[in-house]
Formats: structure tokens, sequence, C-alpha cells
């Protein structure tokens, strides 16, 4: 409900874990240069300070991304000590990974220390360092602003118009996030016959009690949880509330047996409801599209000597075109071509009619094993993926992304099921988690249903995850046709 406290508790939160990081580095380096030393553990003490400094907006640039994504800020679940610390703990880990990495791909230790190199130890003691200091900024926040709300500060008090199941989930939520600062006077009822749930909280009377109550009571929000049926025989009560200048929240259940995710928005100023099962947040998308752009750029590279000899051995063991091209649908049904190399007798589509009988996958998917229009070439290339390296170029270009589901034929699609569809609301992937998953031996439903459990918990690390484990099914040739 209060995305905007919400967004300003995790901004506290951050710059607070942001601090506790920039003193950990300072700290790491004391106890490597100084306190190890003074007990004879390290003899060598490090070069100064000011030449580490430079490392400093690094860190915090990797530790702030990481805590954004896994810092726990989320504010629609209860948060416990524990799993802040085990949070805590995964992001020091995944930090201090990430800063060797770029320690050693940039070069960085020689372009501070000459030639020598920055102390393991001393970043090795940065994470331990990091997740010590971030744990006791968030235990010393959450002792403090316990300790505020004890004393009875900085609250505001929420009048719950609504006594339905929107209403106490309302206000079950306020209550589980007590660090939001909002404190419920109560409910009032829309009307008299209305249904009263279980609430935590005393009904206060219906709409007509609401200015005496604003009178007798202090009121600093109204938020309205009412059907949305009732909403135009709200306005003379909004337009008193305007009058009286109290701040009105409208809680919105507009399709109750709805799963996609609600966002509020505008458009020129007209408000906008945003209803999306695919994820949209803008940062994570660009960086998922960055390093598409970056691995594939790269992949490409590394892969043209095989790709060449691959080319050069298709055109000399058989007739016909060195690339196929075929049509597929790509980020919400958009039509572009995708490229593989030829892995059939040349017109082995103008046949594909012939072997229906023998398709082994059911839904409208194609599939055949033992696919007697594939050449000998062209089992050795399936059986490893090398007939999609090609497809880097679909990736680089855009039409594609490395991890996603797998690009479709409109003809396949036109006889998709209604949920079936919602798999084309991702960019479509070289890999996915059917192609770890058994690829061929499992079937078209769990196949889907695969592809929209991507989709629903997508994330970067979810995309590193199945790219890692994509290697060793391609190496093994387990699954492939």
């Amino acid at each position: 409900m209060l995305k905007e406290r919400a967004r300003a508790v995790a901004a506290v939160l951050l710059t607070v874990d942001l601090l506790s990081v920039a003193v950990a580095f300072v700290l790491a380096y004391w106890i490597r240069d100084a306190a190890l030393p003074a007990l004879g553990l390290r003899p060598q003490q490090l070069y100064p300070l000011r030449l580490y400094l430079p490392l400093l907006p690094l860190v915090l640039a990797i530790w702030g991304l990481l805590l954004s994504r896994f810092g726990t800020y989320r504010s629609h679940r209860t948060i416990t000590l524990i799993d802040e610390a085990w949070s805590i703990l995964r992001v020091t880990a995944m930090g201090s990974l990430l800063l060797v990495l770029c320690i050693y791909l940039f070069r960085l230790d020689s372009g501070l220390l000459g030639d020598d190199q920055i102390s393991r130890i001393w970043i090795l003691l940065v994470g331990l360092c990091s997740a010590g200091a971030i744990l006791l900024g968030r235990t010393t926040v959450r002792v403090l602003s316990r300790s505020v709300r004890a004393s009875g500060y900085n609250y505001r008090t929420v009048l719950i118009v609504g006594t339905g199941s929107a209403a106490r989930s309302l206000a079950e939520s306020i209550e589980l996030h007590g660090y939001w600062g909002y404190r419920i006077l109560g409910f009032v009822r829309f009307a008299d016959q209305d249904r009263v749930e279980e609430l935590p909280g005393e009904v206060l009377g219906t709409i007509a009690d609401i200015p005496d109550l604003l009178d007798r009571e202090v009121v600093d929000e109204v938020v309205f949880a009412v059907p949305r049926a009732e909403l135009n025989r709200l306005e003379d009560l909004f337009l008193q509330l305007e009058e009286r200048g109290v701040l009105v929240r409208l809680a919105l259940d507009v399709f109750p047996h709805a799963r996609a995710r609600v966002e509020v928005g505008d458009l020129d100023g007209v408000p906008l409801l945003t209803f999306s099962t695919a994820p949209s947040g803008l940062m994570r998308l660009i960086l998922k599209r960055t390093i598409d752009f970056a691995l594939s750029l790269l992949l490409l590279i590394a892969a043209l000597p095989a790709m060449g000899l691959i080319a050069l051995t298709i055109k000399v063991t058989s007739q016909g075109r060195i690339l196929f091209r075929q049509t597929r649908c790509g980020l919400n049904g958009r039509r572009f071509t995708i490229y593989k190399f030829r892995t059939m007798i040349d017109g082995a589509e103008e046949r594909r009619r012939d072997l229906d009988h023998l398709n082994e996958m059911d839904g409208p998917v194609f599939k055949v094993r033992a696919d007697p229009r594939v050449t000998a070439l062209g089992r050795l290339l399936r059986r490893y993926s090398l007939d999609e390296l090609p497809q880097l170029w679909n990736v680089l270009w855009g039409d594609m992304s490395l991890v996603g589901p797998r690009p479709a034929i409109p003809d396949e699609v036109a006889q998709y099921q209604r949920w079936q569809k919602r798999r084309l609301s991702m960019r479509p992937g070289l890999t996915c988690l059917w192609q770890i998953s058994g690829r061929n031996e499992i079937d078209f439903d769990r196949w889907i249903e695969l592809d929209l459990e991507y989709i629903d918990s997508w994330s970067p690390l979810l995309d590193l995850k199945i790219l890692a484990r994509t290697v060793p099914v391609v190496l093994s040739g387990r699954g492939a046709s």
C-alpha cells in the first residue's frame, strides 16, 4: 500500500549499509596492515591506504548493486534478523568474488601497485568485515526503530473504510510492517448490512459517521478498501475529505483473481494501473540485454574458427545452403529470422508432412529423435548443439536472449492454448529450463510449465545458473534429438 514509505525505508537502509561497507573497507586495511603484523601472523605491511582507496568506489558499486537486488529491502514481507543475516552473507560472498574478478580481469592490481598484487587476505577481510558491519548496522537500525515506536513517536493514524477481506489484508500488512510507522484507528463499514470479517481492530461505524470521527479523533489518512462497484458512491465523501485536507488512499483490488503484478503510474498525468505477469523491472532488463550483447559478441569471436570449419564441412559433405533460415516468433509474437547450421538434407521442409506419423512429442511441436532427413554431420552438430552457434547473431541483434523460452514456429503458436501463449512474454533464448531438464525427454505441457516457471521467477542470477548448468548438458549431449 505505502510504496513511497517502503522506498524511503529502503533508501535509508541502503545508505546505512554502504556507510558500513566503507567503514569495513578501512577496517580490513587496518587489520591486514597493522593488527596481523603486530600479532606476527603477517610480517609484511601493505602499501599506504591512499593506494587502496581508488578501489573503494568499485567496492561500493558492487555491494550497492548486490544489496539492491538481494538486500531484503522489499516491503511486501516481514524480514527476520536471521533472514537478513543470510542475505548479507550471500551478498558479501558474491561481492568478494566479483571484486576479485574485476581486479584481475581489468588488471587493477598492476595499475595501483605496479608489479605487485593486491593483498588476497585484504580482499577476504573486506568481505568478512562488510558482513559484520552491515549486520551491526541493520541490528542498530532495528533497535532504534523499535525504541522510537515504543515511545509513541513518528506514527500516522489510519482509518480504514471497509470491513471485507481487502480491508483485513491491508490491516494485517500494516501490523506486520511496524517500521512503516502507521497505527490503525479502526474500521468503517460502507453500509450497515456489510459483512464484517474478523478484523484486527474495532468497527467504528459507517461512512456516514466519518465526519464525526474526524472531529473527535486524530486521523492522518483514510484508506478505502471497498468493492470497485461502490466507488461511484464515494465521490461526495472524497470531496469532504479533500476539503479537510485529509490524505486519502484507495486500495485497488480491481481483479481479485488475477495473478499479474500491479504497478501504479501515470501517462502524461493520466493515472494508469499496469498489470504484468512478465518481468518489468527496467534496470534488470537493461542488465540482461547488456549481458546478452557482451557475451554473445565474445562467444561469436571465440567461435569463429569452429564456425568456419563447420561451414566448410557442411558445404563439402552435402548439397544445399550452409545456413538454415526459418521464421520464428519472438517477444510478444514478433516475427524474426532464426539462423542455424543446416543439419538436414536439401529440401527437408517439403518432406515434413510425410513424417508426421513419427512425431514423438505431444502438442503442436514436431520432434523426431531418428529423423531420416538429418545428415550424419547434422546428428553430430545437433548432439552437441553446435548447429545453434549462428543464433549468437540473433542474440547480438536483439531478436533473442542467451536465456529464455525457445523460439517457436508461427504455425505451432497458432495451436497454443491461451495459457501457453504467455511463454511469448519474454524474449526467446538459446537455452532455458527445458534445455537443462531433459529436452526431448519431457512432454510439451511440462515444457511450457518450465518456461512459465522461468518467467515467474526470472532474475539475472537465475540466468547465470541456467547458463552454468547448460554447459555440462551440452557437452554430454543429454536429451538431444
